[in-house]
């Protein structure tokens, strides 16, 4: 019998990082620029505005599996108070941002009929 994990692909992480651009950017460009030295990371750039899913204005990390420990461990103590989405990148898309997903802080509803089921390439971490 095969678990879960082992049954559904996992091709890497997104860590999204919200902040409000008036008065929390400078916290996230923080963040971002320590776990950029910190850690072997991608970033898809800052969002000012919402943008698919994500009703807030974010910062998308982007990790392989197995960077998923260290920057998520960093995260729980270091994010200075922003709300961060972690979820998987398998398959399909609504599933990560919903039923694997985990927070940090506070949920946010997320607009889940925005997405598609499967990933373009861009966001998905570099070979």
């Amino acid at each position: 019998m095969t678990n879960a994990a082992e049954a559904i692909p996992n091709r890497g992480y997104h860590a999204h990082i919200y902040y409000d651009p008036q008065k929390t950017r400078a916290s996230a460009e923080h963040v971002c620029a320590v776990i950029g030295e910190k850690f072997q990371v991608e970033f898809g750039g800052f969002r000012d505005e919402p943008i698919g899913p994500h009703p807030v204005s974010n910062v998308q990390v982007i990790f392989k599996p197995d960077q998923f420990q260290p920057v998520v461990e960093w995260l729980m103590f270091h994010r200075e108070g922003l709300d961060v989405l972690v979820h998987p990148l398998s398959d399909d898309s609504v599933d990560d941002h919903s039923i694997y997903a985990m927070w940090l802080g506070t949920p946010v509803p997320l607009k889940l009929h925005t997405l598609r089921r499967n990933y373009r390439p861009e966001l998905l971490p570099s070979a």
